[in-house]
């Protein structure tokens, strides 16, 4: 990673090669069997049964800042080619809500007319949230993505700021990809619209299911993902009906290498819609120990005992 993002400073992913191209496994380490084998059915669909036809050649994205300080963010953000909409990382632990005010100040100051979006990951509570997002609202978010934990507290904050007069939009991520049901907040009213990304909720496909059951507009994102998992980001923002908000799947430009000769990254704030194929040169050059292959290895095998058991 050029810099650290959600705690980390390099990424594990397992590839593996199947009869319609390559699929990317690559749940983060914290993740259990079960959550993980999510993200197993993604890799298996893109390598065995393909993705569905595109309806579009090309999807807009967003640039993203991390939670880094207010002198880095002009750094961070030249390593991006466009930026008509920036992802802003807030709540980080150990951070305080005046380190997050000067991080989104410095980019509207940077970028006057980009549309900006912060993301929590859950990090406030309900009162910390409707506070930040007071204080926030001079610099007119396109959206707060999952500032609370929790359907309930989502609701609750929604509700909150609307009582006040604030029009912030409020996005569901974590609340739909690690819930058991993740219709659930669409029913709950709990948000206005959905992050969906491909490989934590099983693939292309049911992500597709999810957003045309949910009846919401959908912003689709990524994981830290390499061309290869990143691919299936693309493959699903190109099939949606709708597209109306730049995805999050510029997140190549925060990593220094990658598996493709000719990696996804944005050209003039989009991403073409193409099939990635590792290249067989960077593949061993960024190839993993035999010890962390081998722990992937038995990984794979335990998450698809649960993936087989589930099915």
């Amino acid at each position: 990673m050029r810099v650290k993002f959600r705690g980390i400073m390099h990424r594990e992913a397992a590839l593996f090669e199947g009869p319609y191209g390559w699929g990317e496994f690559s749940p983060f380490l914290e993740y259990g069997p079960q959550e993980a084998s999510a993200w197993l059915a993604s890799g298996i669909e893109a390598a065995w049964e393909g993705f569905p036809e595109p309806l579009r050649s090309h999807v807009p994205v967003n640039a993203t800042v991390p939670a880094v300080p207010r002198s880095d963010v002009v750094r961070v953000l030249e390593n991006f080619d466009a930026h008509h909409t920036v992802k802003i990382k807030v709540a980080e632990h150990g951070q305080s809500l005046e380190n997050d005010l000067a991080r989104v100040a410095e980019v509207r100051k940077y970028l006057p007319e980009a549309a900006l979006r912060i993301d929590a990951n859950a990090g406030w509570s309900v009162p910390e949230a409707f506070d930040a997002l007071q204080r926030l609202a001079e610099y007119n978010l396109q959206y707060a993505e999952q500032p609370v934990a929790g359907i309930e507290g989502l609701a609750e904050l929604r509700s909150q700021l609307r009582a006040a007069g604030n029009p912030t939009l409020i996005a569901a991520d974590e609340s739909v990809r690690k819930a058991t049901d993740p219709l659930e907040v669409a029913r709950a009213g709990a948000a206005d619209l959905l992050v969906i990304k491909a490989a934590p909720l099983g693939g292309v496909r049911n992500a597709l299911r999810i957003v045309r059951e949910a009846g919401m507009p959908a912003v689709i994102s990524s994981a830290l993902d390499t061309s290869v998992g990143l691919s299936a980001g693309v493959a699903l923002a190109a099939a949606l009906p709708e597209l109306p908000f730049a995805c999050g799947l510029g997140t190549g430009s925060l990593m220094t290498d990658d598996v493709a000769a000719h990696p996804l990254l944005p050209r003039s704030g989009a991403l073409d819609v193409r099939k990635i194929e590792p290249d067989q040169g960077k593949l061993r050059v960024l190839a993993a120990s035999e010890e962390r292959r081998s722990a992937w290895v038995e990984r794979i095998r335990a998450v698809h005992e649960v993936l087989v058991n589930n099915s």
